[in-house]
């Protein structure tokens, strides 16, 4: 793959003006930080969902009567009876019980819909209206800091409920995520669940016993086939389904988009396009299906035409397992990410390393030191095909590994830090990443990458669940400095936004230290809410007082 450092999509659709770096910022006053501490408080309020409200099942990503759907013979508790007759909501059955992911596909059901969950849980904020698998996990971060440790463990348990009723944890509790996952952060939920149990209580050991179970099935589905990188050892991203996402039918020229830059950049990827008519025949139709996607089933396909070209099927594929990794969009794993799928990242390769080790740690406290040993020796195997495939000794970097073309990426990706938060860098690789930071760090935080591809997973945008795994991995290195460092400078730039406009977003341009993004293509807006950011601020700002360790 050919890195483009400066200006590609930005430069095609849109500018994107930065100012330099400067030195930290100064810390909050007490006032300031009082006043986002309340937002933040009355934010998890705000931002909760249940099966008895009405906002609940809005969503904005497609045009339809919302519907809310129950497992398979699931009587309709009280509480969706209620709603099905105060908003006027339809409530159906789904066809058939599910056991593993993909078993029922988004075609199998003709209206999409909000997927029943038994416990009141927290959103995102803005368009993503439902129960996130990755978000959650420092929503919960922050839920524990704020004693609201109940909140906390039914969003656990909603997971549980997922995987026992629609066979796995799903991207986020709507029909038509019912064929890809997010990244594994179960073992680091329960973990934090059971450690830090509400006041006056002790640790539940029956509960662990139970989440255990639940963890050994979502850890089942990143080793299966289909999520395996070819022979490494490692996993990939990957989703069940083909063709465009049916979610990114509130975003009509998303795809078109892509087609455009390609369009203009013909020596990037050609194998992304197809050639098409604009009114294909029945044969061209057909054929398309499987070069590219059906457009007779999808209306976000069949719009995904420009100039006479159509997207890939292995394009869109690419497409389908960016989404799983929480990493829409970037051009990380090549333009806008279309070859995703080919690639063993080190954020998931990481996350799995850290939770081989919390499930042995769980079979530790639970007296099984059979299944404690078989997941010690998981996590051993894991390290040392991390260090062959994904570390770069040359470089002193992790770097994504292409399975298929058996190359290492070159393209900086702030997930090369996951590694010290995982607890799986040795000290001389965690010494090494340490002298990297400059890559990504701006006077507001750490921006996601050094490229300024113009969509908002890459520079000049810093967002807070990757600040937070760095920061605290960088912490958890005895870097203490630096940690704080960086803490302060996300910090500064979420309150001093807020102080503007009073709200918190999903992510900020750490370059200009503004909230007032531009994106050229996918998401362009910045949500308002926004769960993650809430927490991570919160867990930031504890950071700065924590006394330094001694070296």
């Amino acid at each position: 793959m050919t890195i483009i450092r400066t200006h590609t999509l930005a430069a095609f659709l849109i500018s994107i003006s930065m100012a330099s770096a400067a030195q930290s910022p100064p810390a909050a006053s007490p006032s300031d930080q009082a006043r986002i501490r309340t937002y933040i408080a009355s934010g998890w309020d705000t931002l909760s969902r249940s099966m008895s409200e009405c906002k609940s099942v809005v969503d904005i990503k497609v045009h339809t009567r919302p519907v809310l759907y129950l497992p398979s013979g699931l009587p309709a508790p009280p509480a969706v009876a209620a709603m099905q007759k105060e908003c006027q909501v339809d409530v159906r059955h789904l066809p058939r019980a599910i056991h593993h992911l993909g078993e029922v596909r988004p075609s199998d059901i003709p209206v999409p819909g909000l997927l029943y969950l038994p416990n009141r849980y927290v959103v995102p904020g803005g368009r993503f209206n439902e129960m996130y698998g990755w978000d959650s996990y420092f929503i919960l971060l922050g839920l524990e800091h704020d004693g609201r440790q109940d909140l906390a463990r039914g969003i656990v348990e909603n997971f549980f409920f997922e995987i026992e009723n629609y066979g796995a944890i799903l991207n986020a509790n709507r029909t038509y995520y019912f064929t890809r996952s997010q990244p594994p952060f179960l073992s680091s939920m329960i973990r934090e669940v059971y450690e830090h149990p509400a006041a006056g209580t002790q640790p539940d050991k029956k509960w662990l016993a139970q989440a255990y179970d639940y963890a050994q099935r979502d850890y089942a589905l990143w080793i299966s086939a289909p999520h395996q990188a070819g022979d490494t050892g490692l996993a990939r991203y990957h989703d069940l389904a083909e063709g465009p996402v049916p979610e990114m039918a509130d975003d009509s020229s998303y795809y078109p988009d892509v087609i455009r830059w390609l369009l203009a950049h013909p020596s990037e990827h050609p194998e992304y396009l197809v050639a098409s008519t604009p009114h294909p025949t029945d044969a061209e139709t057909s054929a398309l299906t499987n070069t590219s996607c059906d457009i007779t089933a999808s209306h976000v396909c069949a719009n995904a035409i420009v100039d006479g070209h159509r997207l890939s099927a292995d394009f869109y594929r690419g497409d389908r397992a960016m989404r799983e990794s929480g990493f829409d969009t970037s051009f990380r794993f090549g333009p806008f990410s279309g070859s995703a799928a080919d690639y063993a990242p080190v954020c998931l390769n990481s996350l799995l390393y850290k939770y081989e080790r919390d499930m042995a740690h769980f079979a530790s406290l639970l007296g099984r030191k059979n299944e404690a040993s078989t997941w010690t020796h998981r996590a051993e195997a894991r390290h040392a095909a991390i260090d062959k495939y994904l570390w770069d000794a040359d470089a002193g970097l992790y770097d994504d590994y292409n399975f298929v073309t058996e190359t290492r990426s070159t393209y900086h990706f702030l997930t090369t830090f996951y590694p010290l938060w995982a607890g799986l860098a040795t000290p001389a690789q965690a010494s090494a990443l340490r002298s990297h930071l400059n890559l990504f760090e701006q006077a507001g935080g750490l921006q996601t990458s050094d490229v300024n591809s113009g969509v908002q997973w890459d520079a000049p945008f810093g967002w807070a669940p990757i600040t937070w795994l760095t920061a605290s991995g960088l912490d958890r290195s005895g870097f203490h400095t630096d940690a704080t460092r960086v803490a302060q400078e996300f910090t500064t730039t979420v309150v001093e936004n807020f102080l503007r406009d009073g709200t918190i977003r999903e992510k900020y341009n750490v370059v200009s230290g503004s909230d007032n993004v531009k994106v050229a293509a996918g998401y362009k807006s910045n949500v308002v809410g926004f769960g993650w950011t809430n927490a991570v601020y919160l867990e930031l700002e504890d950071l700065l007082i924590k006394p330094s360790a001694p070296q």
